[in-house]
């Protein structure tokens, strides 16, 4: 056991710098910043994040999403938040369960624009003016990797795909566990590391809190991922704005949850109440610091750039 903090002291000087020029960075946009509740009374429905609940029965939040959005609907105008967020059971060289994450809404901006100002943020703080950046939609990437095309093959295809690339049992795999997989395993491995990769046009069922709408035919999720040097950095969506159908989407996550036998969910009823007041459109973004900084600072394991990890806490 070591008392000593995990990041350099130098480390952690080229820290508060980065964070002093992101808050430089929307000031100059006048982006308003903005602090919310790291306790809630409500949780996310997510199946794929696990919450920590205190006694006496409140929520750490996973993201400051509904918070935020609850502040775009009483006439906030452009925001962001550098914020604490704790996901349970997330440990490895790119995950701490306690993080930094920064997140920001644009009224106005669809998907694609909040992609370009992420990459004004990103060459801002690298220095890199020249930094390559490559827009690919879901089924491109998944085409250029040898895969079959997502939004058009059957689970049965997608488990035999999973079997031959991964050597795994798949057969009472989802589909989406099935596209969840080759993207992490296969896809993500594939993209060209020095490049801002932006990955757009998600299949629908993926959607989260981003809008629908259809191309070619085929529904999809107005939503994006950002990847550098090998790591997923961001996620973004145009936002969803609708209350029914952000309701709807809640009580189906409520459900697949029970049949997985994840804990229950409280769902943010403030949150639902905000949509119905009415949400101005516009696209959000979240961006993992803590990654971010890791590739800045040319470090290998996130505890590198945290003064003290979850083992040193």
């Amino acid at each position: 056991m070591s008392w000593k903090p995990n990041a350099s002291i130098a480390t952690l000087t080229a820290r508060a710098h980065y964070l002093a020029a992101i808050r430089q960075f929307f000031a100059e946009r006048r982006v308003l910043e903005v602090e919310t509740p790291v306790l809630s009374q409500a949780s996310g429905t997510d199946v794929h994040l696990q919450q920590w609940q205190t006694s006496n029965g409140y929520y750490l939040h996973t993201s400051p999403e509904f918070a935020m959005k609850r502040l775009l609907a009483a006439g906030s105008g452009d925001i962001f938040q550098l914020a604490r967020v704790f996901r349970l059971d997330e440990q490895g060289s790119r995950h701490n369960p306690e993080f930094t994450m920064l997140e920001w809404y644009r009224l106005g901006f669809d998907e694609f624009q909040l992609m370009q100002e992420v990459t004004e943020l990103i060459k801002q703080l690298s220095g890199q003016s020249d930094l390559a950046v490559q827009n690919l939609s879901y089924s491109e990437v998944f085409l250029a990797a040898g895969l079959p095309n997502p939004h058009a093959a059957n689970v049965s295809e997608l488990r035999q795909c999973c079997e031959q690339h991964l050597s795994c049992a798949a057969k009472d795999w989802s589909l989406d566990d099935c596209l969840d997989a080759l993207m992490s395993m296969v896809v993500e491995p594939s993209l060209a590391p020095n490049q801002l990769t932006y990955i757009y046009n998600y299949p629908a069922q993926q959607a989260a809190l981003a809008r629908h709408h259809e191309v070619d035919g085929v529904l999809l999720a107005r939503r994006f991922e950002l990847y550098w040097q090998g790591m997923e950095l961001a996620n973004g969506y145009f936002e969803l704005t609708d209350a029914q159908e952000q309701q709807r989407r809640f009580l189906a996550e409520e459900q697949a949850r029970r049949e997985q036998n994840l804990a229950p969910v409280v769902i943010d009823q403030h949150f639902i109440a905000a949509l119905q007041h009415g949400m101005p459109s516009c696209a959000g973004v979240a961006l993992g610091v803590d990654r971010l900084l890791m590739i800045l600072l040319g470090k290998k394991r996130i505890e590198e750039v945290l003064a003290f990890s979850q083992q040193r806490s």
